[in-house]
């Protein structure tokens, strides 16, 4: 039986996820902060679908703590399958204009937690010669986007990092997978703090969770390295940064990101 683990489980592109696989019958770890709401979800999908979850409620913003996710996992005595990195958060603002907290919280939830639980998992799917691991990354990965700096900043990294390991574990039949969506409905733009203006334009063009997840699921068959999920528009956005100069492009996103 298959193990999924993914994390920022309880809502957004994590539930769908969790929710997609648990019709193909594989079993889930789900992973947030909130464990009424992984409970909740973990309850009606092992009921619905025949299938075991559980569940881990930790905060990945702290230090260690896929460490912690990942010593939960061996006391079920659990062996991972698929990985899915899935949380993160992004805040809007001038990089001065943003606490120094909510910085260092976004690139270790965003990089040093994806980066370390990628560390913990990817060994032993080495030593099976099979498995998956999907990065959520975002269309803000193909270009810097002034106003919010770090978040682009790291889904930049997430799309190098996966890209490089789809290639490094080729040879062991491991499939990796960069998602990279667009606007989607979920929590990110309440939790980002977008001025309403700029939310209320977002929001024209917002794909669903289960778009995001149907067309990673699609590119993750096929064996790509990267998938920009959703509209046409996403795929535009995702192309263009590599057909004008770097300068005129990051003008140009600051402009559109201006509040």
């Amino acid at each position: 039986m298959t193990t999924v683990l993914i994390t920022g489980a309880s809502a957004g592109i994590g539930e769908a996820f969790a929710r997609a696989l648990a019709t193909q019958k594989y079993d889930l770890v789900l992973v947030a902060r909130s464990e009424d709401k992984l409970s909740a979800i973990a309850e009606q999908l092992a009921a619905q679908h025949s299938i075991r979850t559980h569940v881990i409620a930790q905060d990945l913003t702290l230090p260690n703590a896929a460490s912690t996710v990942a010593a939960a996992v061996e006391s079920k005595g659990l062996s991972v399958d698929w990985l899915i990195n899935n949380a993160g958060f992004g805040r809007y603002g001038e990089f001065t204009q943003v606490d120094r907290q909510t910085h260092l919280q976004m690139v270790q939830l965003n990089v040093t937690a994806l980066v370390d639980l990628t560390y913990h998992f990817l060994p032993a799917m080495q030593q099976r010669r099979s498995g998956c691991i999907l990065n959520v990354s975002s269309t803000a990965a193909f270009q810097p986007i002034p106003y919010m700096s770090i978040y682009a900043a790291t889904k930049a990294f997430i799309l190098s990092f996966s890209e490089a390991l789809w290639v490094e574990n080729q040879d062991y039949d491991i499939k990796v997978l960069a998602v990279c969506p667009g606007p989607t409905k979920s929590q990110f733009v309440d939790r980002a703090n977008f001025p309403d203006s700029m939310a209320k334009r977002m929001g024209q063009n917002y794909d669903s969770s289960e778009e995001v997840v149907r067309d990673a699921l699609k590119a993750l068959d096929r064996g790509q390295s990267t998938v920009v999920t959703g509209s046409f528009s996403n795929k535009v956005v995702a192309t263009l940064p590599r057909l004008l100069p770097r300068q005129n492009v990051v003008k140009l996103v600051g402009q559109m990101f201006e509040s």
